[in-house]
Parts: structure tokens; sequence; C-alpha cells
């Protein structure tokens, strides 16, 4: 960031500096609390971002007098209608520029080689990851990637450069254990990291990377109707979801796993197609809420090498379980704590 600040600053702009982590964590939060995924099972973070900035900038911007906000994203894409939707849901009354469907900007950059000539030759700086055939987007969340190679469904994935993780085949050769505390239906603490979602999020992310768990390639339906191969990092809230799966697992019944799983397609979609804000979406997740509200619990994984195993999980009040297979499985206990440690059957 501060490259990126002092090559604008160079170049004659005016650049201010707004932390949005804090806003990004809590809507990981989201994510998770709902599993809002799309095509593939990957997680939102890209839209998620689009929402967190529009939401979190407007307000500044207006304060500061702005009567426009810009964005870089193509013409015609996902992101342009992104930020088209939350800018007249979020700030109406500030216009939005978008330089890829404005005849001079386009005459001036037709393509993606244009524009890396320009950054090149006045010294901007360019992410890690991005070039005229390739581009990454990343936030506190997770990071995507697209390239023209990786276009290509023959392509390998392990062509891909991840932004942050290790390949499984790269990382220790020891598991390593992590505890994920759930306290109602949200993340409370990751291998004592505390409460703060920013600092949860930062210690998810850091287990995962380092032990490969991370990876989402898949070929996703777009809102604008295409079909398109996506590469998605997100190592944090790949880990966690095994933890609040397990919770779910344990902690639902039959017929509120089935509308969980209902309402959480439909977030899935919403926060896709930048309708988090609209009635639908509400109305989702407030019966999410009803079903996972009290939930919590703690759940304690082991990983290596790409791999997730549930080592135990322990819930609060309230949750019936069948007794052993031994006993004839005919009867029925609730605890006011229940701990499983693996090493028995589920049948």
């Amino acid at each position: 960031m501060n490259a990126l600040a002092s090559s604008l600053r160079a170049f004659g702009a005016e650049v201010t500096f707004v932390d949005l982590r804090p806003s990004m964590a809590a809507v990981a939060s989201d994510l998770l609390r709902y599993q809002a995924r799309h095509d593939g099972g990957y997680w939102n973070t890209t839209g998620a971002a689009r929402f967190v900035l529009v939401s979190e900038l407007a307000p500044l911007m207006r304060a500061d007098g702005c009567q426009a906000f810009a964005h870089g994203c193509v013409g015609g894409g996902n992101d342009q209608r992104r930020f088209a939707r939350y800018g007249a849901q979020v700030a109406p009354e500030l216009s939005v520029i978008e330089p890829w469907t404005i005849p001079q900007a386009l005459g001036r950059f037709p393509d993606r080689e244009a524009m890396l000539k320009a950054v090149v030759e006045h010294d901007l700086h360019l992410d890690r990851g991005s070039g005229a055939e390739r581009s990454t987007d990343a936030n506190l969340a997770g990071s995507s990637h697209e390239s023209a190679e990786l276009e290509d469904l023959e392509t390998p994935v392990t062509r891909l450069d991840p932004r942050w993780s290790e390949w499984p085949r790269q990382t220790a050769a020891e598991p390593e254990t992590v505890t994920v505390t759930f306290r109602d239906g949200r993340v409370a603490d990751v291998n004592g990291s505390g409460p703060d979602p920013v600092e949860w999020m930062t210690r998810a992310n850091d287990i995962g990377a380092r032990h490969g768990i991370w990876l989402r390639d898949v070929v996703e339906r777009r809102i604008i109707g295409t079909v398109c191969r996506g590469i998605y990092e997100a190592p944090g809230l790949e880990l966690l979801d095994h933890a609040w799966t397990r919770i779910l697992q344990t902690a639902l019944d039959a017929a509120g796993r089935e509308l969980y799983d209902r309402m959480a397609a439909v977030l899935g979609s919403a926060m896709y197609e930048a309708r988090w804000l609209e009635p639908a979406a509400r109305a989702a997740r407030d019966a999410i809420d009803r079903l996972v509200g009290e939930v919590s619990g703690s759940v304690t994984l082991s990983v290596h090498r790409g791999v997730v195993h549930v080592e135990g999980t322990k819930v609060a009040d309230g949750v019936v379980q069948q007794t052993r297979f031994g006993s004839g499985g005919n009867r029925w206990s609730e605890a006011p704590l229940l701990s499983t440690t693996g090493g028995g059957s589920d049948a």
C-alpha cells in the first residue's frame, strides 16, 4: 500500500488512506455465518469487497464534497454491475464514472496492453500478480486470480502463483491443531486470537495458507450471462468452514438445516450479484439469524498438507444426540455439554 501511495503521489494525485480491514472482516464473518458462496463453493470475497468499498467510502466522499466516484472495472463485467448497483443503493447522489465505457478513454486505452504500458511509463506501482494477461483482486478475506492462460480449461491449476498460500506439497511435515470457538453463531476465537474479527481472520488466513487449505478452481456463471473460470484462495474462510459446518451439523435439526441451506443459496447469489441490501437478502439473513443466533461451541481441527480433520467438538446446552451405537442406538441423551472426540462411529 505504501508503494502504491508513493507512486500515485509522485504522479501528482492526492491520496487518502482508509483502513477497511474491520469492515471487511465483519463482512467475512457474514459470509461464513450465512455460507454465502457461489458456483463451485467459492467464497464471495470479491463481491463482498465491492459492497465494503461503496458502503464505507461513499459517506467519506460525500463529506469531502465529491460528486462522483470512479472505478476501472471492465465495461460490461461483473464488477461494473456491482459498483453500479451498490452506488445506486448507498449513494444515489454520486454519479459513477466508468472509464471502460467512455469513448475518449477507450481511444486512449483500447486494451490492457495499453494500460500496462502507461503504468510502466509513469512508474506507477503495479500490484504483484497483475499485468496485461493476468489480474488479481485481494482483500482480507480472499484473493481471486484470472488470466488469459487460466481461461483455457486445459491449463492445470498448478500454473497459478498463489498470492499468500502454499501448495500442499510445500507445507510442513507435521500437522497443526487449531481450535475455533463460536459464540452466538459467530467466530469468537481462533487459537487464542480473541474476538476481534480482524485478528481471528488474520490468524485463520495464516494457518490455512501455510498448510495449503485454500484452493477453489471453479467455472462460474457470471452476472452478465457468460461462463468463466476463476481460481480463488481464501485460506481463512476455507479453514473456518470446516469448523462451522461441524457446528451446524450438531446444532440444527433436519428441517432447520434444510431451511438454512436454502437461505444460504439465496445469500450466495445475493452477494455475487450485488443484491445484499435488497429485501430478499435481508429476509434470508433474518431467517438464518433465528436458526443460529444462539449457537455456541468449539471445534478442534487438525490441518495437514491441504487436508482438514475434525478432532473434537464441544457444543452448548440443548443439543440432542443419540447414545453410543453399542447401547443399541435406541436411547437418546440431552447433556449440558457434549464432547465428541472421534474414534467412534456415526452410524
